[in-house]
């Protein structure tokens, strides 16, 4: 039976976010403006047959296919939202399970740090997909779980404050954000992520 990990819409990719998708994606790119659906399962070879199930059900373009160990992962975008959501429809018939089936996200870790060093952004800053974080900028981490949810997180945090996305893992054990800026925004976007988590509903982790 498949475990449906993260079913986790999001109605207009952000500039940033959409741009560091780009950095990372082997399929087809997303534009910002796009809605886009993040699919994550259990076992993940059935992530193979969930894309097919999705690409033949709708015109939406496949940004990440991956197949992990533990989880497989899809990503879809359209600028036709009913489009995305069609899509998402499909994969949940073929699977026989409903939206609220999914696992309830949690926040495993939040740190925020401020006033960061000069020598802590190089060892940040060399491991980053996204924009660079600047000594004396606040960073804020934050752990989801499961993983996939770490996209919506970055994407509602940018909605809601001006901040930079430095990092966003979406794939394996643990999803993980890390975001830079001005302390202000930085406290305005963790608030925004962790309302964005607790109002998705689900199963709870067992």
């Amino acid at each position: 039976m498949v475990e449906l990990l993260t079913y986790a819409y999001l109605d207009s990719l952000q500039p940033q976010n959409t741009a560091f998708i780009s950095t990372i994606a082997r399929g087809y790119l997303p534009l910002s403006g796009q809605a886009s659906l993040w699919v994550e399962i259990r076992p993940g070879m059935d992530i193979n047959r969930l894309t097919d199930v999705a690409l033949k059900s709708n015109d939406v373009q496949p940004g990440m296919m991956y197949v992990e160990r533990a989880a497989g992962v899809l990503e879809l975008h359209s600028f036709d939202q009913g489009a995305v959501l069609d899509a998402g429809r499909a994969i949940l018939e073929s699977l026989g399970l409903k939206e609220s089936d999914r696992t309830k996200p949690k926040l495993i870790a939040s740190q925020t740090i401020k006033n960061i060093s000069d020598f802590q952004c190089q060892l940040i800053n060399r491991m980053r997909h996204g924009n660079m974080i600047i000594p004396g900028e606040t960073l804020l981490t934050i752990e989801t779980q499961p993983a996939s949810y770490a996209a919506l997180v970055a994407n509602e945090a940018e909605k809601a404050a001006d901040i930079n996305i430095v990092e966003v893992r979406a794939i394996g054990a643990f999803g993980r954000v890390y975001i830079g800026g001005a302390e202000a925004d930085v406290i305005e976007a963790k608030a925004a992520a962790e309302k964005a988590i607790a109002a998705i509903e689900g199963k709870e982790s067992s």
